[in-house]
């Protein structure tokens, strides 16, 4: 494992590059960051709450609707490549990325239904319709570009102590329809999926010698079920503290306080 990040380089403060998808850049909670208005990112993000515990100088490249391909290429016009952000003198990295690159974070979308059932349709009927379920292969097959990306962050960052935060609790089991627009099963496949790209992303950093914060664990009871000042994720029918089925302001904190946990423990 690379050494305490207080030690990395000679740097009176770490050194902390954050990367990422919209978990990460946390949209539409407050404030928001000016710095580049396309990547929808908050100054109250996990990133930026780790950075304010750790003492860290925090380089926040997270961009909302970000793939792994958004680390060698720009999302945007004006936006770099993220691993740009990576070098030598990094002593901290955090990575949140692949809900998008499996279509998670839109799986959600075909699986509204404001009627019990059997008035409408089920998502994990028709994910799996073809005797294979569809967003479960997707997670397999995009697996590998993630040990890709480990290799990639740790070649740029030798001397980085490197974190992969994973996704959440977003649904609680059984789902609470129709608080929430999902049926009971469909809630339930959502969360399966999201929990089968958190042990993706949990075994690739213990293969590759990072570390995991797990954000699952932290936000159990604290989902877009709960009542609205306990969210740690965001309703999907509200837009006041974080943008729906993402993180919320309270969540925000509870991540980043366990990132720089995860970071600091020896």
């Amino acid at each position: 494992m690379p050494p305490s990040p207080a030690f990395a380089t000679g740097q009176d403060r770490p050194q902390y590059v954050a990367l990422g998808d919209s978990y990460a850049a946390a949209p539409l909670v407050r404030p928001a960051d000016p710095a580049n208005p396309r990547c929808v990112r908050s100054l109250g993000n996990y990133p930026n709450v780790a950075a304010d515990v750790l003492g860290a100088e925090l380089t926040d490249v997270t961009c909302s609707g970000a793939t792994a391909r958004d680390f060698t290429r720009s999302a945007h016009a004006g936006t770099p490549p993220q691993y740009d952000a990576l070098s030598a003198d990094t002593d901290l990295v955090s990575i949140t990325i692949g809900a998008n690159d499996a279509e998670l974070f839109r799986l959600p979308n075909t699986c509204v239904n404001l009627l019990p059932e059997p008035l409408g349709t089920s998502c994990e009927a028709t994910s799996t319709a073809s005797g294979t379920d569809r967003y479960a292969a997707a997670i397999d097959a995009w697996a590998p570009t993630f040990d890709a990306v480990l290799v990639d962050v740790r070649a740029r960052a030798p001397h980085a102590r490197v974190v992969v935060v994973g996704y959440g609790t977003y649904f609680r089991p059984g789902g609470c329809f129709p608080a929430q627009p999902y049926w009971g099963r469909d809630a339930d496949y959502i969360q399966a999926r999201i929990d089968q790209l958190g042990t993706v992303l949990r075994e690739a950093a213990a293969r590759h010698g990072a570390l995991y914060t797990d954000t699952a664990g932290i936000s159990a009871g604290h989902d877009a079920c709960a009542p609205p000042g306990d969210r740690h994720i965001q309703s999907a029918l509200s837009l006041r503290d974080g943008f729906p089925l993402h993180p919320t302001a309270a969540g925000s904190r509870a991540f980043g306080e366990a990132v720089a946990a995860t970071l600091t423990d020896d």
